[in-house]
């Protein structure tokens, strides 16, 4: 045989699990920048007894409403309590209220949904208008109905958030299972006798978690600020407990006196923490798209 004919074999280049990493945060910065931010909220709201240097809750009328310096890095409120140690304190209600919240929205809304797309028929048919019911309203006016009902408390507040979530983890759900459903590998998991429930939850399921990460990302930010709006309004934490929407209701009756670092600390904090997720959440969503992953 000669040397023209012999086989030969293209080999593809090896690509390292650290290659892509790198490959990917070089393409999507912002993944980078939402981790970074997330990350130090996290550690700031574990670790707020630590780090704030007040107890946000002492008055202390002597140092009332002094504006930032070195022993009060944002100032003080009229009551004399430390900004940032309120700030800092802050993070924990916002943290807590956008996780929880969300996991009620998540749970009840992909339960609903996965039932309700691969049933289909008349239970479908009863859940979907249920949702278009919630969807029916607007859903911060919603939130602060259900909370107003039940009563102005952090508890309440989370849970009223978790209902105005579920619409979108149900569309988005039952939407995915409908077309899934139909396909091949689910057709065969039917014929082998596999029972309902084992298929949606590993054959389905698995196959929805991408898109509901990236949903779950990006409604975190939303409840961060619902939270912030329905402190605002009284409806969550009650002094004097700190929050950061409740921090700006209460300090807005000083911006026309030049008072302003007590908004500048809960504004900002809402800006960052918002921000993050939503960073993170957009980069989530290119990460797990097969479409842009890397080929080549």
């Amino acid at each position: 045989m000669s040397e023209a004919t012999l086989p030969f074999v293209i080999r593809a280049r090896q690509q390292t699990r650290a290659t892509n990493v790198r490959w990917f945060l070089r393409k999507n910065p912002r993944m980078l920048v939402g981790v970074v931010l997330l990350a130090i909220l996290l550690f700031v709201a574990a670790f707020a007894p630590i780090i704030a240097p007040y107890d946000p809750i002492k008055v202390t009328i002597a140092d009332q409403l002094q504006p930032p310096s070195l022993d009060h890095f944002l100032g003080t409120d009229d009551l004399g309590r430390d900004v940032l140690s309120r700030v800092i304190w802050g993070s924990r209600v916002s943290l807590s209220v956008g996780v929880i919240s969300v996991s009620i929205g998540f749970l009840l809304g992909v339960s609903l949904g996965l039932a309700a797309g691969y049933l289909g028929g008349t239970f479908d048919l009863l859940v979907m208008r249920g949702i278009d019911a919630l969807l029916a309203f607007p859903a911060l006016v919603l939130a602060i109905a259900i909370t107003a009902a039940l009563g102005p408390q952090i508890q309440n507040a989370m849970i009223a958030i978790g209902i105005v979530a579920i619409p979108a983890y149900a569309r988005l759900t039952r939407g995915q299972a409908l077309s899934l459903r139909e396909r091949d590998f689910i057709v065969a998991a039917r014929t082998v006798g596999a029972r309902p429930i084992r298929i949606v939850l590993r054959h389905i399921f698995p196959n929805l978690a991408n898109a509901l990460i990236v949903q779950a990302t990006l409604s975190t930010a939303f409840a961060i600020l619902a939270e912030a709006a329905l402190s605002f309004l009284g409806l969550g934490p009650q002094p004097p407990y700190p929050s950061w929407g409740q921090d700006i209701n209460y300090s807005q009756r000083y911006l026309p006196n030049l008072k302003w670092w007590m908004s500048v600390g809960p504004g900002v904090a809402i800006f960052t923490a918002v921000f993050a997720f939503n960073f993170l959440g957009d980069a989530l969503r290119d990460a797990l798209d097969p479409r842009l992953r890397r080929t080549g």
